[in-house]
């Protein structure tokens, strides 16, 4: 391990103390890492490959992926150990230590969420492996109960969640306003062979549909990058036949202002009682909010509900299917 004026230079670098901020928490690979910082790739690996030849950080191989940590002999560094600490206590209050915490999170809620990567019982957690388990999987499995729907994908953006769900409805309409965005996304469908989706550009406050043409209105992350949300599931319950449902996954409520900024959102999440509000006030009935994922200190939480438009076909003129 380096020592002297060369450390306190390597050390100077605030990409480089955010990292081994990260790394103290957790061992992470480069993809991780570029998440948690939202920097670019390659910077990643320069800084990592620097504080790896200073002997601060080691990497280890975990079957096709290279991890990184902080070096063992780092704890051994007493003094220097107590001084990174100090710095990390001294940052962690700033806006840009909060971001890196929250989407620190982010990652770990993933890892926890990819059934295929739990640890076996002779790991730190004890966790039982089982070959094959997925959340794809299940949520496949569930598809396989339901009627044929035709089905909304309300702000789409790449395309994933109706891939998924054109698996098992009869029909899905993908809508973005990224002309770009929707070329990826229909490139991806062709690539998976799903010829039951119909790609619209448009937008969440005007929809591409008719009165009254899909089963179920699906708005995955997209209400809080309306700038009216309220308009918004109004078009929602528009397009929908009597009967039909709007699905929503979206952030609850949160204090994270720097997704404005990086992720484009116009809201802050919706707190359990403005998403029922703004069903409500969408006409829509037989409301359902609940907590879809959460995780202590984790700053996203997301909600999930669901409402269903009025069965009354004379209010509305049914699409003939």
């Amino acid at each position: 391990m380096i020592h002297g004026p060369a450390l306190f230079r390597l050390l100077g670098d605030d990409a480089r103390l955010r990292l081994l901020r990260a790394l103290a928490r957790d061992r992470f690979n480069v993809t991780e890492l570029t998440g948690i910082l939202g920097l670019a790739q390659s910077g990643v690996s320069r800084h990592l490959g620097l504080l790896r030849d200073a002997g601060l950080v080691v990497e280890e191989r975990d079957g096709l992926f290279a991890y990184y940590r902080l070096s063992p002999a780092l704890a051994a560094e007493a003094p220097l150990w107590a001084m990174l600490q100090a710095e990390f206590e001294k940052a962690a209050g700033t806006p840009a230590a909060r971001e890196d915490e929250a989407r620190l999170q982010e990652v770990l809620r993933l890892r926890r969420e990819n059934f295929a990567r739990h640890a076996g019982p002779d790991t730190r957690d004890g966790r039982q492996l089982v070959p094959g388990r997925s959340w794809a999987a299940w949520s496949r499995a569930l598809g396989l109960l339901l009627p044929p729907l035709d089905v909304a994908d309300i702000g789409c953006g790449e395309g994933y969640l109706t891939i998924e769900t054109a698996r098992w409805a009869r029909r899905v309409v993908a809508i973005d306003r990224s002309a770009e965005v929707l070329a990826r996304a229909k490139q991806l469908a062709a690539r998976r062979k799903r010829s039951n989706i119909t790609w619209k550009k448009g937008t969440l406050e005007k929809l591409p549909l008719p009165d009254a043409s899909v089963d179920v209105a699906l708005l995955s992350q997209a209400l809080h990058h309306a700038p009216d949300p309220a308009r918004a599931l109004t078009e929602a319950a528009r397009i929908l036949r009597p009967g039909g449902r709007v699905l929503i996954l979206d952030l609850r409520a949160h204090d994270q202002p720097w997704v404005r900024d990086k992720l484009g959102d116009r809201w802050q999440g919706f707190s359990d009682a403005e998403l029922q509000t703004l069903l409500t006030s969408a006409g829509l009935e037989q409301i359902t909010v609940a907590v879809g994922a959460r995780r202590t200190g984790d700053p996203f939480t997301v909600l999930v509900a669901a409402a269903t438009k009025p069965a009354d076909e004379a209010a509305t003129r049914a699409t003939p299917r």
